[in-house]
């Protein structure tokens, strides 16, 4: 969990600059903390940790907040004006990362097994960071979730930065949280890349052509034009910016593009992926009708059989 970052006279840290309006709007409407936490269905703890800035309020509860405070809008505007990702602590590879990922005019990317992380819907980064290092510890998932959702405003602004992903197909067909989960997070794929400055491809399994890198790899283009490549192993993070490197990992990338599904292609392909997660859900749907109607023929048979006797006409003699 995110803690308030000492007052050194100079800054406040965003949580708390966040907290202090949020009470305001709740006092200006006439809500105590409990009576808020009444309307949300949410313990009082959780509003009063947000108002004090012990914790990062995910993106839907800040919504039904300004919803039922009729702050219309204003609370989601300014959360999402607020750098949750500086007051969460990571390695230092990882903060080198993010704060070029920050800066980025560019960045493009090959991601193996997931979905790249700017493009993660809540729902997925959450089963993720609930099976990863933060699980069974629910505040820093939370913390984690916002910090990644954080990341990711600035790509999915109207002039955000050009973001370019190739995905290998077991990002996709790798079931994460479920198939609820998957379907919206496919949906949500498809929907982001009709950005103008979005755009992403898959890499099939089955293509004769095609030998995609076995790691995950990223290109991070700064304003100064400087470039850099980043990669991750064994959680650590590997940055270079050596011309030979670089000349070397853009050519595989570039041919890898050539050979990878187009566009359309793609977008073909992440559509039956969706569907065959809905599919699935159907099936089971109509699997649990199914084992339902069974037990209730069931029941009607024991009732049958348990029930009085009623004596027919006996045959005449």
């Amino acid at each position: 969990m995110p803690r308030p970052r000492p007052d050194t006279g100079s800054t406040i840290s965003s949580a708390v600059l966040f907290g202090g309006e949020f009470r305001h709007a709740r006092e200006a409407a006439g809500y105590s903390q409990a009576g808020l936490a009444k309307l949300l269905h949410c313990d009082r703890t959780l509003i009063t940790r947000i108002e004090n800035g012990g914790r990062i309020p995910q993106e839907k509860f800040i919504k039904q907040c300004d919803e039922v405070l009729l702050m219309g809008g204003l609370l989601i505007r300014i959360w999402k004006r607020v750098d949750w990702y500086a007051e969460v602590e990571h390695p230092d590879w990882f903060q080198r990362f993010a704060q070029m990922e920050a800066e980025a005019v560019a960045i493009r990317a090959y991601q193996v097994s997931r979905i790249y992380g700017l493009l993660q819907t809540e729902e997925y980064a959450r089963a993720l960071f609930t099976r990863g290092a933060a699980a069974g510890n629910p505040d820093l998932i939370e913390e984690r979730v916002a910090a990644r959702m954080s990341r990711q405003h600035r790509f999915l602004a109207d002039d955000g930065p050009l973001l370019v992903v190739v995905l290998d197909e077991s990002a996709i067909r790798r079931n994460v949280g479920g198939s609820a989960v998957m379907r919206g997070q496919l949906e949500h794929l498809l929907e982001v890349s009709r950005r103008p400055n979005i755009a992403i491809q898959v890499a099939p399994f089955e293509s004769a052509d095609l030998a995609p890198p076995k790691t995950s790899t990223t290109f991070i283009k700064l304003p100064d034009g400087h470039e850099w490549v980043y990669s991750e192993s064994l959680g650590r993070g590997h940055f270079s910016d050596d011309p030979s490197v670089l000349v070397r990992h853009s050519q595989i990338y570039d041919v890898l593009r050539t050979d990878v599904l187009s566009g359309r292609e793609s977008t073909a392909l992440i559509t039956s992926a969706m569907e065959g997660y809905s599919a699935h859900d159907e099936s089971r749907s109509q699997r649990g009708d199914l084992a339902q109607e069974q037990l209730q023929r069931g029941r009607r048979r024991r009732v049958h059989r348990g029930g009085p006797r009623i004596p027919g006409p006996r045959p005449r003699t």
